[in-house]
Formats: structure tokens, C-alpha cells, sequence
């Protein structure tokens, strides 16, 4: 892996991304008192960051690690979404934004004082169904193209229509990777990865008192929903890919300082979808995707890990 991966490995696949975006704002300041009306801090905020979110941050991955990318979803017609559409104004993204305006983009605002965020409000509505149905069509005809589709699920009502999405590029042979949400996992039935961390798969199955029960309802779980893996990431210990003979692939993290998770999530699904259209081995997909992952968390909020980053941490690493 470390010889063939380079700035240019990724620069012919293109992926179909669909799912819930967001917008990331942050708020920076500093704390110097007390609120007289409440016992909370005051922030003087100094100045603000946008960033793309959910789907949108995928998106962005994906164009940073050297792809193309077509990005459909469902935005507000509001502030939150021209900000959304402008932040996705960038090379190797076509974003294609189906305005409701009869909802509101989706907005995480984070404040932050001397980089410990303080607080996060979130502001959402669910998308009307007759736009849903817009991005359905538009899925169908933008899906010849793609060499991978990549659902990211945030559970905010933007994939009313995934049992169909997958039906369709399974029916042409195009993977499918979900980064899944919720506890209703049959509407992931037939991809070709889904990417729950242990957190949200033990939700679904229940705990596991060892490696060896996980891995039994992991490959339970592959069977049930005819799945071809399941890609556990297990935050410090790393992430395991299992498979429906009950066989696996495990990958440790790598040791390094862990300054913001947000996001991490997004780099890990990205870095699989590429790895799968690229034609990369399991092993060497995981390996990729951890490295991605590793940059990621080494930044504040909401980013992504550039191609030439992660060739870099190959290389410091041989």
C-alpha cells in the first residue's frame, strides 16, 4: 500500500454521494465572566467558521482525497443553504441541491472558547416528500456514472427513499457503501459495507460480553441483510471488518493524540468508498481509511484529510 498510494491514486473514480447535509458554524471567542443573569459563561465571540457537514463533509473528503464527487440532497431556501452551497463551491464537488422551502437546512452551531467547545444548538426540519422524490430521479439518472454510491445517513429525513437507491445500483452493479443511523438496519439490506461504529451496532444487536460474541452478531447481522462486510470502528482500538463466514479483518488504530472526533466518521466512510472503487484489498482498504481517520482527529471540528497528507503519513511510517 505505501508504494502505490500517491496524489494522483484516486483521480479517475467518481462517486454518487446522497444523504443528509448539514451546515457547520462555529463561533470562536473567549470566556472572560459570568453571566449576572445565570450561572453560564459569557463568550465574546471574535469571528466565525463555516464548514460543510453530514453528507456535505463526505463530499468534501472525498474531493480531498483526490476524487470526484456528485453530492445530491435537500437544502432550505434560507441563508443556512446559500452558505451550504457556497462552502461546497470547490474543485472535483458538483453539488446538486434540491431547495424545500417548506424546511430548513439543517445547522450545528458549535461555540468554542480556547478550542473546548461550550456549547452546540442545532436548528432542523425534515425535507417534504415531493422534493425526496426529486432526488430519487435525480439519483437514477446521475447513477450510470458513478463508479461507487456512498449513502450517508445522519437520520434527518433526507433518505426516504434508500431501500430503492439501493435496489437500483445493485441491479447495475454499482457498490454501495451506508454510513447507517438508527436502529432500523433492514433498510441497509444489500450493500456492499455499512459503517456503524460499536456504539451505534451494539444498539441494534445488543452488548457483547467478548470479541467472539461481537463477531457472531456481526456476521449474524451480514447474513440477515445480505450484506457483503460490516465495517466496525471501535474509536482507540481501531476498526474490524467482518464478513458472513464469521472470518475477519481487524486494523488497531494508530497511536496519536486525539484533538476532535467530529467528522471522523466521514473520513473513514470516504477512504472505503475510494478504496472499493479503486479495486484496493480489505487489508489494505483499512489501512487507508485509518490513516485518513488519524489526520482527522488531529483537527479542530468538522475536516477533512488531503490526499497528499495521508501519502505523507504512509510514507513517515515505512
Amino acid at each position: 500500500m505505501q508504494s502505490s498510494l500517491s496524489s494522483h491514486t484516486f483521480s479517475d473514480v467518481r462517486v454518487l454521494v446522497i444523504g443528509d447535509v448539514m451546515l457547520d458554524r462555529y463561533w470562536f471567542g473567549d470566556v472572560e465572566r459570568i453571566s449576572p443573569e445565570a450561572p453560564v459563561p459569557v463568550i465574546n465571540v471574535a469571528y466565525s467558521e463555516e464548514r460543510p457537514g453530514g453528507a456535505a463533509n463526505v463530499a468534501a473528503n472525498i474531493a480531498a482525497l483526490g476524487a470526484e464527487c456528485t453530492l445530491l440532497s435537500v437544502v432550505g431556501q434560507d441563508d443556512a443553504g446559500n452558505a451550504l452551497s457556497a462552502v461546497l463551491d470547490q474543485p472535483r464537488i458538483t453539488a446538486v441541491l434540491h431547495v424545500d422551502d417548506q424546511s430548513q437546512t439543517t445547522v450545528k452551531l458549535r461555540v468554542i472558547s480556547k478550542n473546548q467547545q461550550l456549547l452546540r444548538a442545532d436548528f432542523e426540519t425534515p425535507p417534504a416528500h415531493e422534493v425526496l422524490r426529486l432526488c430519487l430521479g435525480e439519483f437514477r439518472q446521475r447513477l450510470p456514472d458513478a463508479d461507487v454510491v456512498l449513502i450517508s445517513d445522519y437520520g434527518k429525513g433526507g433518505l426516504l427513499h434508500i431501500k430503492e437507491m439501493i435496489e437500483a445500483a445493485v441491479a447495475v452493479d454499482k457498490p454501495v457503501i451506508v454510513d447507517p443511523k438508527g436502529s432500523e438496519y433492514s433498510r441497509y439490506a444489500n450493500a456492499s459495507i455499512i459503517t456503524p461504529n460499536l456504539r451505534e451496532f451494539e444498539s441494534v444487536v445488543g452488548a457483547s460480553a467478548d470479541e467472539a460474541e461481537l463477531n457472531r452478531k456481526a456476521t449474524a447481522l451480514i447474513n440477515e441483510l445480505a450484506l457483503g462486510s460490516l465495517l466496525i470502528t471501535k474509536s482507540e482500538h481501531g476498526m474490524t471488518l467482518y464478513f458472513g463466514d464469521g472470518s475477519n479483518i481487524n486494523y488497531g488504530a494508530a497511536g496519536r493524540d486525539v484533538y476532535d472526533v467530529s467528522g471522523a466518521g466521514d473520513t473513514v466512510i470516504s477512504a472505503c468508498a475510494l478504496s472499493l472503487a479503486a479495486g484496493l484489498s480489505h487489508q489494505h482498504m483499512l489501512q487507508f481509511a485509518n490513516a485518513a481517520a488519524g489526520i482527522v482527529v488531529g483537527k479542530l471540528g468538522t475536516a477533512v484529510a488531503a490526499i497528499d497528507e495521508v501519502v505523507s503519513e504512509f510514507e513517515v511510517n515505512q
